[in-house]
């Protein structure tokens, strides 16, 4: 089988782990014919030949021009169609050098191996049938995951959650496609459209629905949230941020300007994956530095998902920064602080919300403030099938338009040849998710973002 790039009938190899100095690494072949051709570099105790799928052999990895050993390795065998792709494959485990590492994946491409592409390990496995497009989506998404929440959700859709809602639903729209094609071949039959099940597709609608409500969440999840800290100088950002991150990362000094560049890191906050930016503090500078610094600063800004600005609660609200807190101000996904609270004297004003980073006072209403800002109220519930992947989501989005056409062609008395068009419209759109109806650009699109040896 061809698809664009990748010829499934070739011999494949690649490093499973990271291009890196470790304990031990993991290259993989697969193809017809990988364990034969396997077995050319390899001398141990077994025939790896006559291996059984699953088995280990101890040996080495030999030079197979001149025999002499390259490392001493344990071989898995996988056997068609198990295993992951669904071919003959091999798996070994090495040590973790990188010269003996490159002399192995040399000795696999001199007996007929070539350079793995990036997903053509799980290409192979969905074109093999052993996993439809919503899993395959999967195995890069765990690999991604930002958070404990994020993998969890992945390795659902890698379960089959997905898929398992999908075919629920196509289940619903093909008992009304058959209904309609018995119509259609017996109009004389007696009881007419009331033998379409009309109600299946209301069903089916709600269905896709709450799957289309769980993507805000899912893309959450996945991609994280862009959080930027802003304010004047000595507003207390370096101080919020170390506090998010729960160790002293930005420099905090009563210093203005200290903060020149924008640092940057990932938190997790309740499973949320959040990138969180202290940046530099915005006033009136001659310094060229602090000036690009402020520069940088107003474009993270910009492009932040959200935006903490911090307001000096001994100083109150500066006069030259007023213009600058009104016009973020305007935006949703701005939230007012009022740091330093812990200082006596200091007044929360209005709609602001106060924060201390000395005694943490008002920390864990701004971590729910932030949460309730991410989710707008769509929280999902543990277990549930959520989508995060934008190809799904348009393609639920068609689905649904094409069976709210059929029911309204139904109730209006359209034709049931005409409406018939809509309904399989709306099963085709639910193939393209599994992938048993694709393109070869889709697909291209899909595998060259994962990673080599996957």
């Amino acid at each position: 089988m061809k698809n664009f790039n990748y010829d499934t009938d070739d011999l494949i190899v690649a490093l499973a782990t990271p291009w890196a100095e470790s304990a031990l690494a993991i290259i993989r072949t697969t193809g017809s014919g990988s364990i034969e051709a396997t077995s050319k570099v390899f001398s141990g105790r077994s025939d790896l030949k006559r291996a059984e799928h699953n088995k280990m052999s101890y040996g080495f990895i030999v030079d197979p021009a001149e025999g002499n050993k390259i490392d001493e390795v344990i071989v898995a065998v996988f056997r068609s169609p198990q295993g992951y792709t669904g071919q003959d494959s091999t798996e070994i485990y090495c040590h973790g050098s990188l010269p003996g590492i490159k002399k192995i994946l040399d000795a696999l491409k001199s007996v007929g191996f070539r350079d793995a592409s990036p997903g053509e390990f799980t290409f192979r496995a969905f074109a093999n049938g052993k996993m439809d497009l919503t899993r395959a989506e999967a195995v890069q998404e765990i690999v991604s995951a930002k958070s404990n929440e994020a993998q969890s959700l992945a390795l659902n859709r890698l379960s089959g959650g997905i898929e398992s809602k999908i075919n629920e639903v196509k289940k619903l729209i093909l008992d009304t496609v058959s209904a309609i094609e018995l119509q259609l071949d017996y109009p004389e039959d007696e009881g007419g459209l009331s033998h379409v099940p009309v109600d299946d597709i209301l069903i089916a609608q709600e269905m896709i629905q709450k799957l289309l409500d769980t993507y805000n969440a899912g893309k959450v999840y996945k991609d994280g949230v862009k959080v930027v800290l802003a304010g004047k100088t000595n507003a207390g950002k370096s101080s919020l941020f170390n506090l998010f991150l729960r160790e002293d990362r930005s420099i905090v000094s009563e210093v203005h300007g200290t903060t020149r560049d924008y640092l940057e890191s990932w938190i997790s906050l309740g499973g949320i994956p959040i990138r969180i930016y202290d940046t530099a503090g915005i006033r009136d500078a001659s310094d060229i530095v602090e000036i690009e610094g402020i520069k940088r600063t107003r474009n993270i800004i910009d492009n932040g998902d959200i935006i903490l600005y911090l307001v000096d609660g001994v100083l109150g609200l500066q006069p030259d920064e007023e213009d600058e807190f009104r016009k973020l101000g305007q935006k949703s996904n701005f939230i007012p602080l009022c740091s330093k609270i812990d200082i006596e004297g200091v007044e929360v004003p209005s709609g602001f919300l106060g924060i201390s980073t000395v005694d943490h006072t008002g920390f864990s209403q701004l971590e729910n403030k932030l949460k309730e800002m991410v989710f707008k109220g769509s929280y999902i519930k543990s277990g549930e099938a959520v989508i995060d992947s934008e190809r799904q989501k348009e393609l639920l989005e068609r689905c649904l338009t094409e069976l709210k056409l059929f029911r309204e062609g139904m109730e209006n008395g359209i034709a049931l040849d005409l409406v018939a068009q809509d309904i399989k419209e709306a099963l085709d759109c639910l193939g393209e998710i599994t992938g048993e109806i694709t393109t070869a650009d889709i697909l291209e699109n899909m595998f060259s973002q994962f990673c080599v040896g996957k």
